[in-house]
């Protein structure tokens, strides 16, 4: 304020900011100390009086009281004159100074009031705003006043709607009852509470958790008038916790379950006890596998419930038999196998899901699923699962990955297990076959005979061998040997029992359990099924083959005691079965151990009879009976061992035939005989015709043809002069490649017989495939000649076949002059036995060559 006429220095820029250095400081340090200010021009320094008493303010004399506002310097009230020059007087100062003093109370009070206002401005900011719920609340449960947030986290629209509804906390919000009390109690005891969590409800029910800090408020008389504090919404904190809790419940269960199926011997037993942990772990209403596989009607994907884990009240709910063999297709399903096939989970609530399969659900009141499919070696073989039943529970990211991880390991084991199954069964198993093999006949049949022992039955244990399996396997591969074995088996096993045991025991042997026989007889049956089966040709990658089988028994108690000798026992009756001609079975007897202890020696000194120059030749005349002459000289192989003696072609050759040494004796034979008979002819005898024997393995073994085209070409006989004696039984083992065999061998300009004609199969159908020149009447025929008419009629037919197919014929085994008549009356010229003459050495069967005939037909 300035008197009339005094210029105003409220708009001299000068004086709006004023400098206490340099020109103020001594002034202010007396302000500082609470004193005034009286000076007159005079007593201003140069500095001051430039500034004060210059245009336009002319300061002639200055007052300055300190405006002292809660106790610091907050200003100064100044007065100045700018006409006189004097100082205030004493009472104008004393009234100045209480001037002063009002007003800065008045000051000091409107700064009071701002910051009060200021305060309250910024407290209904933050009480409004805030990101927690605040209160104030009576003592006796009602809310006062309460912020926006914590209507919003009660779900009420305003605070106003919370304050008018929620009326009653202790009855209306907490979901425990006596949880405000707690909360309460806290309060009084120490003044406040910090982070008390509570359940509670909010205004459509929903249940949240919340964390309350609070403090009580007293007034001056220390009079409880109420609660003050913040509520914070703490529910995915606690869903979060308690999901973490769960996870590693569950994780615990995983390890376990894990460890579980890796200890386990048997993962099917153990599963149950899986699912049980694992459901208990996600709080499951049901845990499950189900199985994947062809519905056992239509052959379509199928589902069934393989394991089942529950609780109590969930049991009743569900059909299980509703879930065994069911066809995705049927039940609306197909979405889920595509997802499992893929390798996906399915994992939703029932509401979320088509309509057909929530069908399916809430026929069992399954809320909830979650599906996480079961792979192994990449192929689906089911799914393992959890269930909500009671309450509609959402199955988090983390419950499917541990339930993949216990997918994984299930699938892992079931694998394992699979494995060692497949192990188990290839350790007790032929690969082959499928058969039990020889480990799993020597495990069951000790438990066999201990059980037998136990009862009244009687037990048989059978030997089968093969009839000249090896001959096929060595000629026409091992890949149609294997494919013989596998339909042999077949065939075998339709001929067998439910409880009888059939193993392969090696190559081509095969043996036998028949428990639970009354007598002898039974055993007989079983075997005479099995050969049988065997009768009908096998058809084998165009090879068209006919086997038999030797069998030998052995019966129990009678024949042994045990394994081991049983097994002796069953063996030396199938060898005697062999010496019996094949295809047929025989009993054990006592005898038959001396026999093959003997058989055994003897196959012994056989692998060293060839190296040793132990075998010889014998030849055999065949006679045209119309001339008299000598028309072929057969070559029968004889062993002559130093210590037996000369051992029977009975005895030896059907050794040499098992175990493959008639190969290259027969090549000894052929290269023999043919060197011989060129021998004689040097020697000047007339150049014979010579008939050798091929046995059925020289027949079908691959380089026959080789082998004696080399013989003719080394020895110089002339193919012409070779005749070779097949059997009908060796040529019938393979039809296709015996006919290739003897068809290349005509080619060389070698003749080719049927030896022991009418004993095998003497077939037309067959016998006209063969390449044949001639055929040997059997001796069968000939001994009850001329006595026996159904003999001369079979002879006469078989004489008259010959004849019809242009094929020369000789009758064998011709003892008598009666036989021989007869055999000439009925159109038979060719003959050979012991009439003509005996098997003899070279030298001695030249002499039949020199005289151009034998004596016995002289005699004739």
């Amino acid at each position: 304020w300035s008197a009339p006429g005094v210029p105003s220095t409220s708009s001299d820029p000068r004086f709006q900011t004023l400098p206490v250095e340099p020109l103020f400081s001594d002034w202010y340090s007396i302000l500082e100390q609470r004193q005034i200010i009286n000076r007159v021009e005079a007593d201003f320094s140069d500095l001051q009086r430039q500034v004060l008493t210059g245009a336009p303010s002319y300061v002639k004399s200055l007052l300055l009281l300190p405006l002292v506002i809660q106790n610091q310097l907050q200003g100064v009230m100044g007065f100045s004159n700018c006409t006189t020059s004097q100082l205030w007087s004493d009472a104008e100062v004393d009234l100045l100074r209480v001037v002063t003093a009002d007003l800065a109370l008045a000051l000091e009070r409107r700064q009071t009031e701002l910051s009060l206002m200021r305060a309250e401005t910024k407290y209904r900011s933050i009480f409004e705003n805030a990101v927690e719920g605040m209160f104030q609340s009576t003592p006796q449960g009602r809310y006062l006043t309460v912020n926006p947030m914590l209507a919003r986290l009660y779900g009420y629209h305003s605070p106003q709607d919370l304050i008018q509804n929620l009326t009653d906390i202790n009855r209306q919000l907490y979901v425990q009852p006596g949880r405000r009390q707690e909360f309460v109690d806290l309060i009084r005891a120490s003044g406040s509470v910090l982070g008390f969590e509570s359940e509670v409800y909010r205004k459509d029910g929903a249940i949240i958790w919340i964390s309350e800090s609070a403090r009580a408020i007293y007034d001056a008389r220390q009079v409880l008038i109420g609660y003050e504090g913040t509520v914070e919404d703490i529910t995915d904190r606690k869903r979060g916790e308690a999901a973490i809790l769960r996870r590693d419940r569950l994780l615990q269960g995983v390890a376990e379950a894990s460890q579980c199926l890796l200890t386990t011997t048997d993962v099917h037993q153990a599963i149950p006890q899986v699912l049980a942990r694992l459901g208990e772990a996600a709080t499951a209403d049901r845990a499950y596998v189900y199985t994947h596989h062809p519905q056992s009607i239509t052959g379509e994907p199928a589902m069934s419930l393989r394991y089942e884990w529950t609780t109590p009240t969930t049991a009743a709910g569900i059909d299980q038999p509703y879930w065994q063999d069911q066809s995705y297709r049927a039940l609306g399903l197909e979405r889920w196998l595509g997802i499992l096939q893929q390798g996906k989970s399915i994992c939703s609530l029932t509401r979320h899901m088509p309509p057909a399969e929530q069908a399916v659900l809430r026929r069992d009141s399954i809320l909830s699923i979650l599906m996480v499919p079961i792979f192994i070696d990449a192929e689906l073989w089911g799914y393992i699962g959890f269930d909500a039943c009671q309450q509609e529970w959402e199955w988090s990211a983390s419950d499917e990955s541990i339930l993949v991880a216990v997918a994984a390991s299930l699938g892992g084991a079931l694998k394992r297990q699979q494995t060692e199954a497949q192990m188990c069964y290839q350790v007790y198993h032929d690969t082959l076959t499928g058969l039990p093999n020889r480990a799993f006949f020597d495990q069951h049949l000790p438990q066999a005979i201990a059980r037998t022992s136990q009862s009244e039955h009687m037990l048989a244990v059978i030997f089968l061998d093969l009839d000249h399996f090896k001959t096929i396997n060595d000629t026409l591969s091992h890949a149609v040997g294997d494919l013989l074995l596998q339909q042999v088996t077949q065939r075998m096993s339709t001929a067998l029992r439910a409880e009888d045991i059939v193993a392969r025991w090696g190559g081509d042997e095969f043996t036998l359990i028949l428990p639970n026989l009354t007598s002898p007889s039974d055993a007989a049956k079983v075997a005479g099924r099995i050969a049988d089966q065997l009768t009908p040709p096998f058809l084998l990658q165009n090879h068209e083959l006919h086997v038999t089988a030797s069998l030998g028994i052995a019966l129990f108690p009678q024949d042994g005691q045990d394994m081991t000798t049983l097994l002796q026992n069953a063996d030396a009756a199938m060898y005697r079965a062999k010496q019996q001609g094949r295809n047929n079975y025989q009993f054990y007897t006592q005898s038959l151990s001396t026999e093959a202890a003997q058989r055994l020696k003897l196959e012994t000194f056989l692998h060293h009879a060839l190296g040793r120059d132990e075998f010889v030749l014998y030849y055999q005349p065949q006679v045209n009976v119309a001339t008299g002459e000598v028309v072929q000289m057969e070559a029968l192989l004889r062993w002559q061992h130093p210590t037996l003696g000369l051992v029977a072609p009975c005895q030896f050759i059907p050794l040499a035939e098992e175990n493959g040494l008639i190969v290259p004796i027969g090549e000894w034979v052929m290269g023999t005989a043919c060197a011989q008979v060129m021998a004689w002819h040097q020697s000047g005898l007339p150049l014979v015709n010579l008939a050798v024997n091929l046995s059925a393995r020289q027949l079908q073994h691959p380089n026959l043809v080789n082998s004696v085209a080399t013989v003719l070409k080394v020895t110089g006989l002339p193919p012409a002069c070779l005749e070779l004696e097949i059997t009908e039984t060796a040529a019938m083992a393979d039809m296709a490649a015996s006919i290739e065999r003897l068809q290349n061998l005509r080619q060389l300009g070698v003749k080719i017989s049927m030896d022991d004609f009418g004993t095998g199969y003497s077939c037309l159908s067959y016998l006209k495939q063969f390449p044949l020149d001639g055929l040997k009447i059997d001796r069968a025929f000939v001994k009850d000649l001329p006595h026996s008419p159904v003999d001369q009629a079979m002879v006469s037919a078989i004489i008259a076949m010959a004849k019809g197919l242009s094929l020369s014929l000789v009758a064998e085994g011709v003892e008598t002059t009666a036989q021989s008549l007869c055999l000439h009356e009925l159109g038979c010229t060719g003959m050979q036995g012991y009439l003509f003459g005996r098997p003899q050495p070279a030298e001695v069967a030249a002499t039949y060559l020199r005289s151009g005939h034998t004596q016995a037909w002289q005699r004739a």
